[in-house]
């Protein structure tokens, strides 16, 4: 019997593109299928949930995944990463710092959130730094035509926000936790709320008013709500 997207509990958003929505934080997971390589965008929150991840990904893509995307250093979208062995990773430029200096600020994070100590340890323990910083854009060549564009739009949410954009009919952009759907976007210390709104013009006009906008927790979403929510932002923050 052949598994669809639907039957493992994804979203399918396109040809060869979708996500889930994870148990717990309610995050988004995203996958990119191209010929003979496949994209995973955030590894869930812990080194088990990374795992069920890729296992559920390398199902829909028919083989291995290839490469990772982070779209920003917060546990409950890294802390799965080490699951993904082998992949190359990606992730905004700086991240690496955040890992290294960091860890402990994460781990605290995830305990507080609610994840067993056991877990945060272990995920920490095994967190590497990402191979490719994206300090601009960089594209993915997938194979047979499928390309997926990787752009550091940030900051806002956290110092260092990388955005996912597939081109197709229709185009679908990963927009991390710079755009949340299912509650009011959250600004923790690490976030740069000056420039959030512009983050956010940035995503607009990567994806364009056709697109569908993948929050990092909620629904899919229209152009129409991520200026909506730009410009609450802009009037939460005081920003022009």
């Amino acid at each position: 019997m052949t598994l669809t997207w639907e039957g493992l509990g994804w979203e399918r958003l396109g040809a060869g593109v979708g996500r889930c929505r994870l148990p717990g934080w309610d995050c988004t997971a995203g996958l990119v299928v191209g010929a003979g390589a496949a994209l995973v965008v955030d590894a869930g929150s812990s080194l088990t949930e990374g795992t069920r991840i890729r296992a559920q990904a390398e199902v829909l893509a028919g083989g291995r995944v290839t490469h990772l995307a982070l779209t920003h250093p917060h546990f409950d979208h890294v802390f799965g990463a080490a699951s993904f062995a082998g992949a190359e990773v990606y992730a905004a430029v700086g991240t690496d710092a955040v890992f290294a200096a960091g860890r402990g600020q994460l781990r605290a994070d995830a305990v507080r959130e609610g994840l067993p100590a056991e877990d945060a340890d272990a995920a920490v323990t095994a967190l590497a730094a990402p191979r490719h910083p994206v300090s601009g854009e960089w594209t993915l060549d997938l194979g047979e035509g499928r390309q997926a564009l990787l752009a550091n739009v940030g900051p806002g949410h956290t110092a260092h926000d990388l955005a996912v954009l597939v081109p197709g009919d229709p185009e679908v952009v990963f927009c991390g936790d710079l755009v949340e759907e299912s509650g009011e976007p959250q600004a923790g210390p690490d976030a740069v709320p000056s420039r959030w709104p512009d983050a956010l013009d940035r995503l607009l006009a990567l994806g364009g008013p056709d697109a569908l906008y993948v929050p990092g927790h909620g629904a899919v979403v229209d152009a129409a709500f991520v200026r909506r929510q730009r410009d609450a932002l802009a009037a939460r923050f005081g920003v022009s």
